[in-house]
């Protein structure tokens, strides 16, 4: 069945609370393990379904934000989502105080069980409104992001349409390209702040009517952390420190050599070679068509897979009037789909998105096995590591859409993984900050984004933008205001994504049993026991990160551009 045709109804929440209350007071009440499971099983249809009604919803919000009937639809689940996981912890305190437990735990895997005892540390019927306020002050960041109308070159343009002159081989549209995408965030600086101010109080409140004493705690139980703690990030951030950020720094003083410049400004960054960034020779039609060539010659499980995504519209992959920005996969459990979503621009970065985001819903077609909806995804630390080694194992087919620019190609997607490692524990490190001290002015969060980035990202040099010199880069990282802690995940997921870059290069075939294994798994498993599922190191083991930088090392230091 194509998207277009998924049925969206409303879900009646009167009728599902009745239905689902009656359900766990009979699972509460059962001692038999088979009736349990018949009980569970039915419960997590009408939770699948509920899922399933609020990712249609999105999805269609997303692909275009200016539709009144989804624009009300998805008001109306900011509202009432939060009554939904009432009734999803109500679920959880009966799982997790069964009498029948042990038998339920060798049933289901434990991991459920602490994915489950964090929820219930994470919610309580006191926050509903805290909750629900929370839900509209992120929807009014993506509305205000979505909203963008700079005109640029004869165009109005949104800010994923801005990218491909960011990339211009002319320096001067880079700089006015980059100067018209701050003037729209310096006309919205007070609203951003606004927003970002009321998320923190909202979070925070939220904290402490659940008894933590700062929100840092609650986020890392939000973010499902169930085998590592704020320390153990501390010592990864330091161990990037250490070993990336001199790694980083010496390819952009190498990219600066490359283009002839005596300083690198903040505007040269993303362009990495005179004569232009590797772009696809072709366009989205011609990407999907070369993408769908290269899943089936990587394997018989890819061909599967993409020949379902394609023959059921599951992509909506252009940029157009309305479209929120960004990319992201989600998934339909109803219909065992998964939906990529994402704004082609002719950059490299279409390719990236179809092999990224391709990964996650990879992952997720590969364990849609899984009935549990808590179990169908991997933690998100763990999921990022599917999307970007998936990245890597596509790189044999990369000539198909570089051609010619194949080698520059590999180079800056390895460059730029190394470039992000800082980054990415910038955006970390600042979230810590800012919930360690959340009574800090919007002037005093962006002081100390501004210092963080001379720590993680020494090159940068905003000296002829006095908007961004003053900290305010983080207002366009979507992660900040939506999911605070999701981007350490990606940081982590880098260096085992970047252990499977290794292997693939040593035996292919045997790296890809290891991958499909760790996509069947889907969220099964704690993190650190899906690395040995995958036969990777652990991030936080000593070492791992320098390890892996001598080979990324002597691998860039091959090419001469």
């Amino acid at each position: 069945m194509k998207f277009k045709d998924f049925k969206y109804e409303r879900p009646n929440y009167d009728l599902i609370k009745e239905t689902l209350t009656n359900l766990m007071e009979n699972l509460k009440a059962s001692t038999d393990i088979q009736e349990q499971k018949h009980l569970i099983h039915e419960i997590n249809a009408i939770r699948n379904n509920i899922s399933s009604m609020s990712s249609i919803a999105n999805i269609r919000h997303t692909i275009n934000t200016e539709d009144k009937f989804y624009d009300d639809e998805n008001e109306y689940w900011d509202e009432i989502s939060p009554f939904y996981q009432e009734l999803d912890t109500n679920f959880y305190e009966i799982m997790v105080n069964h009498s029948n437990k042990d038998k339920l735990v060798l049933e289901y895997g434990d991991q459920l069980f602490k994915l489950m005892e964090n929820s219930l540390k994470t919610f309580s019927s006191d926050i509903i409104e805290d909750l629900q306020e929370e839900n509209k002050e992120v929807s009014k960041y993506v509305k205000l992001l979505a909203s963008a109308k700079i005109l640029f070159d004869g165009k109005e343009r949104n800010l994923s349409g801005m990218t491909p002159f960011i990339l211009s081989k002319n320096r001067t549209i880079r700089k006015a390209a980059q100067e018209a995408k701050s003037t729209f965030f310096i006309n919205n600086e007070s609203k951003f702040d606004e927003i970002f101010n009321n998320l923190v109080k909202i979070r925070v409140k939220i904290a402490e009517k659940l008894g933590f004493s700062n929100f840092i705690e609650l986020g890392y139980l939000r973010m499902n952390r169930v085998d590592y703690n704020a320390e153990m990030v501390d010592s990864f951030r330091k161990q990037v420190v250490e070993s990336i950020v001199p790694l980083a720094s010496a390819l952009y003083e190498k990219q600066k050599t490359r283009l002839g410049l005596e300083t690198l400004k903040y505007y040269d960054e993303k362009f990495e070679f005179n004569d232009g960034n590797p772009t696809p020779k072709g366009d989205s039609n011609w990407i999907i068509e070369q993408g769908k060539k290269m899943y089936h010659e990587l394997s018989s499980e890819t061909a599967e897979f993409i020949d379902f995504m394609i023959e059921n519209d599951l992509m909506d992959l252009t940029t157009k009037k309305g479209k929120a920005g960004g990319g992201y996969c989600t998934f339909i459990p109803d219909y065992k789909s998964p939906f990529i979503f994402s704004n082609f621009n002719g950059t490299s970065g279409d390719i990236d998105v179809l092999t990224h985001e391709a990964g996650h819903a990879f992952q997720v077609y590969r364990s849609s096995w899984i009935e549990i909806p808590e179990l169908l995804w991997a933690t998100y630390e763990s999921s990022e590591i599917h999307s970007m080694s998936m990245e890597f194992f596509t790189w044999n087919w990369m000539e198909n859409f570089f051609k010619e620019d194949t080698n520059k190609y590999k180079y800056l997607h390895l460059s730029s993984a190394i470039k992000f490692i800082p980054y990415g524990v910038l955006v970390d490190h600042f979230q810590h900050k800012v919930y360690e001290n959340p009574n800090l002015t919007p002037a005093e969060r962006k002081s100390i984004w501004r210092e963080l980035e001379k720590t993680y990202k020494p090159h940068c040099d905003y000296s002829e933008n006095p908007f961004l010199e003053k900290g305010t880069w983080w207002f366009q990282q979507a992660h900040i205001f939506e999911v605070p802690f999701y981007y350490i995940d990606y940081t982590l997921a880098q260096i085992c994504a970047l252990q499977f870059w290794q292997k693939m290069n040593k035996n292919y075939q045997e790296s890809w049993k290891d991958y499909l294994n760790l996509c069947h798994e889907g969220g099964t498993k704690s993190f650190l026991n899906l690395l040995k599922v995958a036969k990777l190191k652990s991030p936080f083991e000593d070492n791992c990160v320098e390890d892996i930088m001598e080979d990324v090392k002597n691998y860039l230091n091959k090419f001469q551009f």
